[in-house]
Order: C-alpha cells, then sequence, then structure tokens
C-alpha cells in the first residue's frame, strides 16, 4: 500500500515530541498529505491542517510518544486504520521505530508499506458495548487492600473460582504489558489465542491460561459488597458489581498496524530481557 494521505497524532509534553512532529511536516509535507491532531497542529502553528482523531480518514497514522499514544489513538479512530510508532516513551513495544531512525522508516514506508493485523477483544459489560481492548481488559478491586471473589467461564464452562486483587484478559499483543507484568506468558502474534492471568490470587493452584481466540470468556463477581473496576488498555473505566455479567470475544475489527521487518523474538529480547 502507497500511502497518500497520513496523519500524525502526539501528546506532544515535551520539546523532542514537538520537534519530531515539526520535523516529520517539514520533511514529507511536499511528497504526501498530512493531517495533525489539533493539539499537535496548534503546538507547531499548523491549525490549517488539524483533524479530530474520530474525523480523521487517512491512509495511514504516525503516533509520537509511547504505547499509551498507540492505544489511545486506536480507541478514538472512528475505523481502523495502519499505525506507525515512533517511540518517545520509555519502553514502547508498539511505538519501535527509534527517534534517529524516523525519518529513514518514513521514508521507507512512504514507498509502499503492509499492513500487520492484531485480534482484539470486544467487552460487553451486560447488554452494553464498551471500546474493544488492543492490550487488555483488567478488572481490579474498587477499593485498595480488599480482594475480589470472582468466577471464570469460557464458552459457559467454569475454569477458576478464585479471590485475587483481579484478573487480567489480554490479546497477544497485549501479552507482553500487563499480563507479563502479572506472569502470564508471552503470546506470538501469529498466535490465534487469549490469556487470563489472575493478580496476586489467594490460591496456589490460581495460575494463567491460554484460551483458543473464538472463545467467549465470562467473568461474574461472587461478592455483593465488592465491587470492581474494568479497565480497557488503561484508557476506560467501567465499575461493575455482582449483579452484572461482563463478557470477551474477538473483535469484530483488528487493530492495524504498518508491519515492520523487526524480530518478534528479537524485539522481545532486546525490549524486555535486561
Amino acid at each position: 500500500m502507497i500511502p497518500k494521505k497520513i496523519g500524525v497524532v502526539s501528546r506532544c509534553d515535551t520539546v523532542e515530541a514537538v520537534q519530531m512532529v515539526n520535523a516529520i511536516v517539514n520533511s514529507f509535507q511536499d511528497s504526501v498529505k498530512i493531517v495533525l491532531e489539533p493539539r499537535a497542529a496548534a503546538e507547531i502553528g499548523k491549525r490549517e491542517c488539524a483533524s479530530p482523531l474520530s474525523k480523521m480518514d487517512v491512509d495511514m497514522i504516525i503516533t509520537v510518544g509511547g504505547d499509551g499514544t498507540i492505544l489511545r489513538t486506536i480507541q478514538l479512530l472512528s475505523k481502523p486504520t495502519p499505525i506507525l510508532g515512533i517511540n518517545m516513551g520509555d519502553v514502547g513495544f508498539l511505538a519501535d521505530v527509534h527517534p534517529t531512525n524516523a525519518k529513514e522508516v518514513i521514508e521507507q514506508v512512504l514507498r509502499g508499506f503492509e499492513i500487520q493485523k492484531r485480534a482484539r477483544l470486544a467487552v460487553h459489560v451486560n447488554d452494553k458495548k464498551f471500546p474493544p481492548a488492543t492490550n487488555e481488559v483488567a478488572i481490579i478491586t474498587s477499593r485498595p487492600a480488599k480482594i475480589l471473589h470472582f468466577r471464570v467461564l469460557i464458552d459457559g464452562k467454569e475454569i477458576e473460582t478464585t479471590r485475587a486483587d483481579g484478573v487480567v484478559v489480554a490479546t497477544p499483543t497485549g501479552s507482553t504489558a500487563y499480563a507479563m507484568s502479572a506472569g502470564g506468558p508471552i503470546i506470538d502474534p501469529h498466535v490465534d489465542a487469549f490469556v487470563i492471568v489472575p493478580l496476586a490470587p489467594y490460591k496456589l493452584s490460581a495460575r494463567p491460561w491460554v484460551i483458543p481466540g473464538d472463545s467467549e470468556i465470562t467473568l461474574e463477581l461472587l461478592r455483593i459488597d465488592k465491587n470492581a473496576t474494568v479497565v480497557i488498555d488503561g484508557q476506560h473505566r467501567q465499575t461493575i458489581t455482582k449483579e452484572d455479567i461482563t463478557r470477551f470475544t474477538r473483535a469484530r475489527e483488528p487493530a492495524l498496524f504498518v508491519r515492520m521487518d523487526r524480530d518478534f523474538y528479537a524485539k522481545v529480547r532486546d525490549t524486555l530481557v535486561v
């Protein structure tokens, strides 16, 4: 795919990020049409190029920031759009283009790129649909120092009843994020699966589960006096109670990324192994 119109998104909360956005615009505005998220446009004095994320109709988006910037961008887009992330954060597992290589990588991408699809989690609480998760959904206690009592079912069959600080339901993409920190396995993005990881369970037998990607995951709270908070990709929060049924399935639309040549296992080794 050869992009004719691109969007640029940035938190623009650092001098380096503003400079990067400005450099992208100055370097490539003559070869491709560029639109900017309003905040980024204001920071570099290009308000005439501004467009809200929800209305961006572009062939690809360049994010300047960290993984959180990418996750926020995906949730606000009106339709799946390939994303290329320039890492201005600390880890940058999704945003894996180093700033020093950004111009070279963008030049290459503008000559044509392939799309990589990543499965997302559809989230329903009762009959209400929430934004899908690219990384994970964390169900955590609403009251610090109080544990939840809950059960998890796969396709209607109970796999776990436990007390814990919460549970993480993650995609393969999110297996290298919160789920990994909680002791879950790393899953190759090509594997059609989801992972369920209990958080600090008060039960020796409670262990992470890897389940088929076409499964329906159901979570039920078992204590009427203990609410929980559902957190989707760290961006969206919803309180649930014992009366609520929370379900997760594969989302109809995947997240899209610009395919890079970097090997997944090398990325894990270089980014996560110290």
